[in-house]
């Protein structure tokens, strides 16, 4: 009579792939089932198994961010066109090539552009942050961590961080409402009282631009209180010419205006100089001479060429006219001191 189970030596030495290897863990249970050896599956497993899919996760994740920085830039090439715009084209020229050469006509067009790649950098920071973020906590549940606590305390470490962290979350809301606002964009030549320059790149917290002199400025969107914008729709050339007190002021006029007249249809200045230019007149009376103003309507970021331009039409037709500019004058008053001779007292007879 038998009064127990018996169990086969091997079967009794090996215990069940469950009893040592998860269920999701393919590797260390096939390891385990040829071999029988569970130190050996769980060895195999943390050198073979966890690093290549903590590896994959990260290929994973690169992939991912790419695909979707594709598709962003898609889109944002979509923008850059416009759809309403290049239907209008299309109708009015006719053509494909008419629409392109319209299209790149169009005063609001490299606006669009600025915008769109503004836009661009924006979702581009979104989507990194997002996709590191999912990555991240795969990782880390990977490596035998629950993450149910990480994320349901999300909504606690939320507040905390809108306490603990309120200058970054000004930064943040202060850089959304300065894109969908259209205050700045990528491309524009702005004064953010601090720095100014060309702005290089916009995104959730900062703002990069270079300086004329080529130095690269980070400022935190929420510390920006003021922005200047010299780029936006139109710009002006103010051109203030002084000349001496002794000059014709009817002369100087008539031929500052026929400068800018010129400059004003000269082919290689058509759609940079957009209105005809205006002589103001007479500005100031300074020490030096009589300051009298030029004003000039451009394309956005073209008044400094243009100035350049006029200034050295201006210099060369006052040589012709025999126009002086004023020069820096000073008086200089100067007294004598008495002699010796005079100093003396006359002697009485």
């Amino acid at each position: 009579m038998v009064t127990g189970t018996s169990v086969s030596p091997i079967l009794a030495g090996m215990s069940h792939p469950l009893a040592t290897c998860s269920t999701d863990e393919d590797l260390c249970t096939w390891v385990l089932d040829q071999t029988g050896n569970s130190t050996l599956a769980t060895a195999v497993d943390w050198i073979v198994g966890k690093p290549s899919t903590l590896l994959g996760l990260i290929v994973i994740g690169v992939v991912v961010r790419w695909l979707l920085h594709r598709i962003i830039d898609r889109i944002i090439k979509r923008a850059e066109a416009g759809v309403l715009p290049d239907r209008l084209s299309r109708a009015i020229t006719g053509g494909r090539m008419g629409a392109a050469l319209n299209l790149r006509e169009d005063p609001t067009y490299t606006r669009r552009v600025q915008r769109a790649a503004t836009l661009g950098s924006l979702l581009k920071s979104i989507v990194t942050g997002v996709v590191f973020t999912v990555v991240a906590l795969m990782f880390i549940s990977e490596l035998g961590y629950d993450i149910a606590p990480l994320i349901a305390s999300a909504g606690i470490l939320g507040v905390a961080l809108g306490f603990g962290s309120q200058t970054l979350v000004k930064d943040f809301l202060s850089g959304i409402f300065m894109i969908f606002e259209d205050q700045y964009g990528v491309g524009d030549v702005v004064d953010l009282g601090e720095a100014s320059g060309t702005v290089e790149a916009v995104s959730l917290r900062v703002t990069r631009l270079r300086d004329v002199n080529g130095t690269v400025w980070y400022v935190r969107n929420g510390e920006i209180l003021r922005v200047g914008n010299m780029s936006q729709n139109w710009a002006r050339t103010v051109l203030d010419v002084t000349v001496g007190y002794t000059e014709d002021l009817v002369h100087v006029r008539r031929v500052l205006e026929e400068v800018a007249h010129d400059l004003w249809v000269d082919e290689d200045f058509q759609g940079l100089v957009i209105e005809e230019p205006e002589v103001w007149g007479v500005e100031s009376l300074g020490v030096d001479g009589i300051v009298i103003r030029v004003t000039l309507k451009t394309a956005p970021m073209e008044q400094w060429g243009v100035a350049r331009a006029m200034r050295e039409r201006v210099k060369a037709r006052f040589e012709a006219e025999g126009i002086n500019l004023a020069v820096a004058q000073r008086v200089m008053w100067q007294e004598s001191a008495p002699s010796a001779a005079s100093a003396e007292p006359t002697e009485k007879a």
